[in-house]
C-alpha cells in the first residue's frame, strides 16, 4: 500500500486536506499545533477500471488499493530541534513511501499564517531545513559507527561509508538528499535509516477556488519556478482546501456535478494519487474472480513473480506462471471465458512484465 506523509507549516490547509480526502473528521483549528497526534487515515484509489471489471464478473465483493496518509502537526522553524515537539512529530512519517509537502497558496487576512506573511518559496526552504536538520541527526549518529566499523577493516562499513560521508555533507548545509542526485545503490544503502529528505516528494499547493478552475495565482507561480530553479524533481498539485472540505460532505453520486459546476474534471484528491503513483513509478493490476475483484499496486516494470508477491509471499516462492490477459480484451470479450475462447489469454512466466491494466491468475506450488 501507497504511503504518503503529509508535512507543512501550522495553519496552510494540512488537517483540512487531510479531513476532506478521509472524511476523519480532524480538529481544522486556526492556531498552531491544535494536532498533536499524527493522524492516519486510508483512501481507496479512484481507478474507473475496477467497477468496469465488476459489471463483467459479478463477483462478491469488489476491493480497491488504498493509500495511506499520515498527517502529522504543522512544522515551525527549530522542528528538528524539538521546537514544537517537532521531532516527534517527524518520526511518525519516516516510514512512508514520499512526502506530500503542503504549501500555502493563497490570502487571507482571517488566517493566521504562522510566519506572518504568505511566501510558499519561504515555507518550502523552512521545511526542507527542518526535515535535512533532522535527518542530520540520525546521519551523524551513524557515521560514528561506521567510522569506528571501517577503521577495524570491516568490509561491509567500508563499502557503507563514502555514501554515508557524502549524505552528511549535504544535510550539514541543510541542503535536502533529493540535491544530492543519488544513485540506486546509495539510496540502497540509506534505505534502512528511512531518510525523510531522501524520499521523493509531491507539492500540494493551497489555491482559491477561482485559481483552481481559472489563471494561476502569483504564489502558485513563484512556487513552481523556485522547484525548477532548484533542480528538484518533484510535482505541484494544485487543489482547493476549502472545495475538498465542501466535496467530502456531498453523497457520492452528487460529486460529478459539484466539480462540473466549478469547471473542474476532477477531485483535488484523485490528482495527489495520480500524481503520487506517478513520482514513485506505481501502476495497477486487477484480480478477477467470483468471489472477488481487486486492485493492486506495483511498481512499473516488476516481473510477474514480483507482483504475485503483493498477494501473498507463497505466490512468488512457489510460482509456476501467470494466466494474462489486458484490460480491454477482458472487458470486451466477457472475461475468462471469452478471452480464452478466442485465444486471447496468454501463458506468462517468471519473465514476464507486468503492465498496467493486466488482469492475473496466479498458478503456484508451495
Amino acid at each position: 500500500m501507497l504511503k504518503l506523509g503529509i508535512v507543512g507549516l501550522p495553519n496552510v490547509g494540512k488537517s483540512t486536506l487531510f479531513n476532506a480526502l478521509t472524511s476523519a473528521g480532524v480538529l481544522a483549528a486556526n492556531y498552531p499545533f491544535a494536532t498533536k497526534d499524527p493522524n492516519i487515515g486510508r483512501v481507496n484509489v479512484p481507478d474507473a477500471r475496477l467497477d468496469v471489471l465488476a459489471d463483467v464478473v459479478q463477483p462478491q465483493r469488489t476491493v480497491p488499493a488504498a493509500v495511506e496518509f499520515v498527517d502529522i502537526a504543522g512544522l515551525v522553524e527549530g522542528a528538528s530541534k524539538g521546537e514544537g515537539l517537532g521531532n516527534q512529530f517527524l518520526a511518525n512519517i519516516r516510514e512512508t513511501d514520499a512526502i506530500v509537502h503542503v504549501v500555502r497558496c493563497f490570502d487571507d487576512d482571517d488566517i493566521l499564517h504562522v510566519m506572518g506573511s504568505v511566501d510558499p518559496v519561504r515555507d518550502r526552504e523552512v521545511i526542507e531545513f527542518e526535515l535535512a536538520l533532522a535527518d542530520l541527526s540520525t546521519v551523524e549518529k551513524r557515521l560514528d559507527r561506521v567510522k569506528r566499523s571501517a577503521k577495524t577493516g570491516d568490509k561491509d562499513a567500508l563499502a557503507e561509508l563514502p555514501t554515508i560521508e557524502k549524505a552528511h555533507s549535504f544535510l550539514k548545509d541543510g541542503r535536502g538528499l533529493w540535491e544530492a542526485k543519488l544513485n540506486r545503490d546509495e539510496l540502497a544503502i540509506l534505505k534502512p535509516l528511512s531518510l525523510l529528505t531522501a524520499k521523493p516528494i509531491l507539492y500540494a499547493a493551497n489555491v482559491t477556488d477561482a485559481e483552481l478552475s481559472g489563471d494561476e495565482g502569483p504564489h502558485l507561480t513563484t512556487l513552481r519556478a523556485a522547484i525548477v530553479a532548484s533542480g528538484e524533481r518533484a510535482d505541484v498539485v494544485p487543489f482547493s482546501a476549502k472545495i475538498e472540505s465542501e466535496l467530502a460532505e456531498l453523497p457520492v453520486e452528487d460529486r460529478q456535478e459539484f466539480l462540473a459546476s466549478l469547471g473542474l474534471t476532477s477531485a483535488g484528491l484523485d490528482r495527489l494519487i495520480t500524481a503520487g503513483y506517478h513520482l514513485l513509478g506505481l501502476q495497477t493490476y486487477f484480480t478477477a474472480g467470483e468471489q472477488e475483484v481487486r486492485a493492486w499496486t506495483i511498481h512499473r516494470g516488476d516481473t510477474a513473480p514480483q507482483a504475485a508477491a503483493v498477494i501473498h509471499t507463497d505466490f512468488e516462492r512457489g510460482f509456476i506462471k501467470a494466466e494474462t490477459a489486458g484490460y480491454d480484451d477482458f472487458v470486451s470479450n466477457g472475461g475468462w471465458k471469452g478471452v480464452k475462447e478466442k485465444g486471447m489469454m496468454r501463458q506468462e512466466g517468471k519473465e514476464y512484465i507486468v503492465k498496467d491494466g493486466d488482469v492475473l491468475l496466479f498458478r503456484f506450488n508451495v
